[in-house]
């Protein structure tokens, strides 16, 4: 991205869902680098919270955190109301927080799938209804819906998640065609194995043989991923919408 494009994020605001951790945290970190502010909501983590905090507040942007469930509606309502009435705007938001609950679907229990769809889905509804007339009024803005390859080819026992992802990818096509005429933009990103604490956890049987099937052989990074969404915020990429970008080292092809 060169300067004039980096320059264009200073000052503006975004809201990153679940970004105490892992992808959300890289995509937080790299809009601060750019000069933009950014509020974010954990629901529990909140240690990683108060240190994401002190990070953006150390690269002289402001930040603003919530603790609060993307899934509760009220909450996602209130949450953007705060952002809009403390910072005046929001440019951007990124539905970031995702959850697992993975067992074949013989395992799989309601709950499982209620919780997962939830916070996958829903809380994308949530924060997207919130935002739109925020964003639609200042015809301007940037919608980043964080997906999943699972969403696209599906995987085994992951019946809930990749049902989510693949909504993402409905929800990203429906509202960029809704919110075109306002000038404001949404797109999803379709990651395949990121290196995050949670994919760390994965046992090393499983980590090889989802390598073998990277064309690039090896797993992407949290610094990658933040700067392909930084891309798609930016004023390089005003053009796109609609589309559900994969970035997985050709995973899915």
């Amino acid at each position: 991205m060169d300067e004039a494009a980096t320059a264009a994020l200073r000052k503006r605001v975004a809201i990153v869902t679940g970004a105490a951790r892992g992808i959300g945290r890289a995509i937080a970190l790299e809009l601060g680098r750019r000069g933009c502010h950014v509020a974010f909501n954990y629901r529990a983590s909140r240690d990683a919270a108060d240190r994401l905090a002190g990070e953006l507040a150390a690269l002289g942007v402001e930040c603003a955190a919530a603790q609060m469930d993307v899934a509760d509606f009220a909450a996602a309502e209130a949450m953007v109301r705060d952002v809009a009435d403390r910072f005046g705007r929001i440019d951007y938001l990124v539905n970031n927080a995702g959850i697992v609950r993975d067992h074949f679907i013989l395992r799989m229990s309601e709950r499982d799938w209620d919780e997962v769809l939830d916070t996958n889905l829903k809380g994308a509804f949530n924060f997207s209804k919130a935002v739109a007339p925020v964003m639609m009024k200042a015809r301007f803005g940037a919608i980043l819906n964080i997906s999943s390859v699972s969403g696209v080819t599906g995987n085994i026992g992951q019946a809930n998640y990749a049902a989510s992802k693949a909504g993402l990818a409905g929800l990203t096509k429906t509202l960029a065609r809704e919110l075109a005429g306002r000038n404001v933009t949404v797109n999803a990103l379709a990651f395949g194995l990121i290196d995050t604490e949670m994919t760390q956890g994965l046992p090393e049987e499983i980590k090889a043989k989802i390598l073998q099937n990277i064309p690039l052989g090896r797993a992407g990074t949290a610094e990658e991923a933040a700067r392909v969404a930084a891309f798609l915020l930016s004023d390089d990429a005003r053009y796109i919408t609609g589309q559900v970008v994969q970035a997985d080292g050709g995973m899915a092809m």
